[in-house]
């Protein structure tokens, strides 16, 4: 398989009541297919995030953003477009990095950004860092490929979401 050009096919999900922001590197295949973030059905982020805030699992993308706005939880990937081979975070190149500043400039945001993984981190810190100077807090990634995380472990891990919720 070749590397090919991809581009966003959604834009971010956020509201005026957006407290915390969760970045990840670049949508899978699957989600640029279904338009709507973490579309794969094995990936295990809308398990942790259902878990962590007590709601029922959504299936529809619509239940996603009832879930994500009840929760106030802003989603947006680091990268715009890129090449790509399939939904490999190592083969990323050619990186057009997304705009935070709306984000920022109408949600109560702040500096409570978290990474989806270390590729989420890695591309972060060198695009995004130098420009906003907020380091996001870099939790272990939800995709099934991550086998070293049980799902146990996950929603531990991820339990800062929901303490870092301005109250």
């Amino acid at each position: 398989m070749q590397p090919q050009k991809a581009s966003h096919t959604f834009g971010p999900f956020y509201d005026k009541n957006s407290e915390i922001l969760i970045r990840e590197s670049f949508p899978s295949v699957k989600s640029r297919e279904v338009g709507f973030y973490y579309g794969h059905p094995t990936n295990r982020f809308w398990k942790v995030v259902s878990e962590i805030f007590k709601r029922k699992e959504p299936g529809t993308i619509e239940e996603k953003q009832e879930l994500l706005s009840s929760c106030h939880i802003a989603l947006y990937d680091v990268i715009d477009s890129c090449m790509i081979t399939g939904s490999a975070d190592s083969s990323i190149t050619d990186v057009k990095v997304t705009d935070l500043a709306p984000i920022l400039n109408s949600t109560a945001v702040g500096s409570r950004i978290f990474v989806n993984g270390k590729t989420a981190y890695r591309l972060y810190m060198k695009y995004q860092f130098p420009v906003y100077g907020i380091r996001p807090v870099c939790l272990p990634s939800t995709s099934a490929a991550n086998a070293r995380y049980r799902l146990d472990d996950l929603i531990r891990e991820w339990q800062v979401i929901g303490s870092s919720r301005v109250l």
